[in-house]
Parts: C-alpha cells; sequence; structure tokens
C-alpha cells in the first residue's frame, strides 16, 4: 500500500469495508430468513400433527384408554402436492404403544421444551429416518369422547428436500443480488474516484509540463482545498530551489570576476620575476602578498556561501552567544597585543539559537575590522548583553569610521572600504549570517567634541530564554 497510487488507496478504503459489511448482512438476512422458513415449514408440520390428532377416538378412561386412529389423506396433502418431500407419521400412546402410522418411525423419547413456540404440547427436533435427514413435531394430543379419556403421541416426519430448495434459492438470491449491489457500488467508487482524482492528475500533468528550470510559483486557482497544502509546499521547496540556484550562479560568477585579478597579478609578477624585473627577494614577497590575499578571497567566499547552506538547516542550537565571543577575543589576543590596544571585553552569558560557526564567524569578522582599523594603542570595546528579548553584540573602536555614502554599501559584496587592503566580503558575510538568524546589524559612527570618535557594530539577535 505505501507505493499504491491514491485511486488504488481511495478504492481499497471504501470496497473492502462496504464488501465486508454486505458479507456480514448476507449471513445475518441469510440466518433470519432460514429460521423464518423454517418456522413456517414447522407451523404446517404442526397443522399436519393437529389434524391427525382430531381424527383420534378413545373407549375408557387414562391407562385403560383404548386409541384408534383414522388418518385421512388430507392431512398430508399440503406436503406431499410438491411431490418433492416425503411425509411419514407415527400416532402411538405415552408407554409408546403403536397404534397407527409406519412401525419403523422411532418413538419419541424426548421432552417438551420449557417454553414451547407455539400454544400445544409440541416439540420440534432433526433426526434420519430411513437413511434420510427429517423433521420431526411431536405433538402430545388430549383425547376426549363420550366414552373415554386419553393422551395420545402424534409424530409427523418430513424430508428435507423442500425445505433444501427454499434454502439454495433464498441464497442464491440474496448471493446475486448482494453481487449486483456491490458491482454497483464498485462502479460509482471508480466514477467517483477518477473525477475526485482528476485534479490531482492535472496538477502532475501542469507541474511536468513546466521547462526544467522554471521555479516559479505555481499558478492552480481551481486546486480544491484538499490539495492546497500540497501546492502550498511545493510552491515553497522551488522558492527555496530557486534562491539556491541563484545564490550559486552568484557565487559562480562573482568567483570567476574577483579570482581572475588577483590570478592576473600572480601571472604578472612570475613573468616579471623570470624576466629579472625585479630582485628575487621583491618578487617571492609581491607573489606571496598576492596568494595571500587571493587565499583570503577564496576562503571568504567559501564561507559566504555556507551561510547559504546552513540557512536551509533548521536544525540549530542553543549557543551562549557571550561565551562565544569571549573565546574569539582570546584567539585574536595576539592581533590585539601587536597593535598594543586597551581591550575591554564585557560578554554576559546570553543564549541565541544559531550554528556555532556562524556565531564564530560573525565574531570574527567584526573583531578583525575592528582591529584592522583601530589606531595602534586605541581603544576596543566588546560587549554582549541582553536587552529584553534581544541579544546584543557590539564592538567599538576608535577608527576613522565611515562616511554616509559608503555606509548604504558596505554591506553589499565585494564593497571594501580600504581597497587595497580588503576584499569586501567580510561585511557582506556577517550581514548574511545575521539575516539569517532572524536579526539585524547597524554600523554607527560615535561622535565626541564634534568630531568622529571611532565605530560601533551593533548586531542584535532573537533570544532564547534561559531554559534550554
Amino acid at each position: 500500500m505505501r507505493a499504491a497510487s491514491l485511486r488504488a488507496r481511495l478504492l481499497v478504503g471504501i470496497l473492502v469495508p462496504v464488501a465486508l459489511f454486505i458479507v456480514i448482512n448476507s449471513v445475518s438476512l441469510y440466518r433470519q430468513s432460514l429460521a423464518a422458513a423454517t418456522t413456517a415449514y414447522d407451523r404446517t408440520l404442526l397443522a399436519s400433527a393437529k389434524t391427525i390428532g382430531e381424527q383420534l377416538d378413545v373407549e375408557g378412561y387414562d391407562e385403560h384408554a383404548s386409541l384408534r386412529a383414522i388418518v385421512p389423506y388430507s392431512a398430508l396433502e399440503a406436503f406431499e402436492a410438491d411431490n418433492q418431500s416425503k411425509i411419514f407419521y407415527r400416532v402411538s400412546t405415552l408407554g409408546g404403544e403403536m397404534i397407527s402410522g409406519f412401525s419403523d418411525l422411532p418413538f419419541w423419547h424426548g421432552k417438551l421444551p420449557d417454553r414451547p413456540p407455539y400454544a400445544a404440547l409440541v416439540d420440534f427436533y432433526d433426526a434420519r429416518f430411513r437413511e434420510q435427514p427429517v423433521r420431526m413435531a411431536v405433538l402430545l394430543q388430549p383425547v376426549a369422547s363420550a366414552g373415554g379419556r386419553g393422551m395420545a403421541v402424534v409424530q409427523v416426519a418430513e424430508t428435507l428436500e423442500l425445505r433444501e430448495t427454499l434454502v439454495r434459492k433464498l441464497l442464491v438470491d440474496m448471493l446475486w443480488r448482494q453481487l449486483v449491489l456491490l458491482g454497483v457500488i464498485a462502479a460509482v467508487t471508480v466514477f467517483v474516484v477518477q473525477r475526485a482524482t482528476r485534479p490531482v492528475r492535472h496538477l502532475g500533468e501542469l507541474i511536468e509540463a513546466r521547462a526544467a528550470d522554471d521555479l516559479s510559483a505555481i499558478d492552480a486557482p481551481d486546486t480544491p482545498r484538499e490539495l492546497r497544502p500540497l501546492v502550498d509546499a511545493t510552491t515553497q521547496v522551488m522558492g527555496r530551489l530557486q534562491r539556491l540556484l541563484d545564490h550559486q550562479k552568484r557565487f559562480v560568477r562573482d568567483s570567476a570576476h574577483q579570482l581572475r585579478t588577483p590570478l592576473a597579478v600572480l601571472k604578472a609578477q612570475v613573468q616579471s620575476a623570470r624576466r629579472g624585473d625585479v630582485p628575487t627577494g621583491q618578487a617571492l614577497t609581491e607573489i606571496s602578498d598576492t596568494v595571500e590575499r587571493a587565499t583570503t578571497l577564496a576562503n571568504q567566499m567559501l564561507s559566504l556561501a555556507k551561510v547559504e547552506q546552513l540557512r536551509q538547516q533548521p536544525e540549530w542550537q542553543v549557543l551562549d552567544l557571550g561565551e562565544t565571543v569571549r573565546r574569539l577575543a582570546l584567539d585574536l589576543s595576539p592581533l590585539m597585543a601587536d597593535k598594543a590596544l586597551d581591550v575591554e571585553l564585557g560578554a554576559a552569558p546570553v543564549l541565541v539559537r544559531a550554528h556555532h560557526w556562524m556565531l564564530q564567524e560573525l565574531a570574527r569578522n567584526l573583531l578583525h575590522n575592528a582591529i584592522k582599523h583601530s589606531p595602534r594603542g586605541g581603544a576596543l570595546r566588546v560587549r554582549v548583553q541582553a536587552e529584553h528579548e534581544t541579544a546584543v553584540f557590539i564592538v567599538s573602536d576608535q577608527g576613522p569610521g565611515i562616511s554616509d555614502e559608503l555606509r548604504q554599501r558596505l554591506f553589499a559584496a565585494f564593497a571594501a572600504g580600504d581597497a587595497a587592503s580588503g576584499s569586501g566580503l567580510g561585511l557582506a558575510i556577517c550581514r548574511e549570517i545575521v539575516l539569517a538568524l532572524g536579526g539585524s546589524i547597524a554600523l554607527d559612527n560615535r561622535e565626541a567634541g564634534g568630531q568622529r570618535d571611532g565605530l560601533d557594530a551593533v548586531v542584535r539577535l532573537p533570544r532564547v530564554g534561559d531554559n534550554r
């Protein structure tokens, strides 16, 4: 059933319970019909026994009574008119002495039921007579006359041909009617399921007819409400795929464009060194600087691509932003010491939901920028604090700040504040990470005495409660 079509599932889910219900209902109706037919034939059998009992005569009283029986053909005619079943009878005393009928018919040795079905002393049971199954009716018939009083036992046995014929007819009639009903239900079900699944097939044809690169939203306004979640989910998936493809194309385009320049410079430097235009030591230094800038550029571009990859992974962890920033600050302490920076670190424990690499990359880029643009011996202040439902990460330096014109494009890829020393990807990586985490980032100039006193990089991220 896992691989079965929706149509097959619906058909099986509808027809199997209906067929089971029809079978159960048919068995119940058959038993009820059989019981009704048995009751009707037993009633006729009892009528025949009563007819025989009415023809009895008696002389003497009780144990001295002498019974006589004259059984007319009319008592048996109702059963023998169909020429199928046979009738046998026996009239006896209570002691079993035969008065009339078939002597080889076994005498009744049973007892009357506590609650007989009729207002008579009668018992019905199944037996065998002359190697044939028979239905037996036993009537205890009181006999009275002007000259006596006694009790007779009237037994009437009927072979089962007529009853079996009726049972077969009941069964056949019921089976073919139920089969016809099941066929009608199956035909109606197939028709309804075919119509009900038409929108599914139409939707499949609509998606299949699309171009291979068409990941736009599915336009199916006539789709039933039950299929809307599927259409919406498919549209969302295609939207994510479109963003991934756009990001991949942009990454390939930017990579080709940005790496072309350092590789061209590196090729020119190698050719210059081979010709001996510059001293060997200077040539190697220039080549090393170019390789280092290209390596940094490649690593940052890979980091930018990794942000988009992690954005598609919803299973992030609850991490301590303050602890992450504190560790990164310790890792970068040699760079801070090299510029003799006066560092103030205040990283309170604040929980956020993120990927560990994202927080590390965010903190590393912001701290690198602050260290690079801080003057030697300047102050560097790093803070992590909680403000209501927000985690705030602030890096404050005493650098030259940024102009209003540069502020508008500084978060764009390859928009470096210093084209000679940067690739322009650091802040772009920070922005993509912050957006992926549902936060915001801003660069604000600090003023002191009417002059710029440095730059504040402020990151705000959604905060997670203390309960992880």
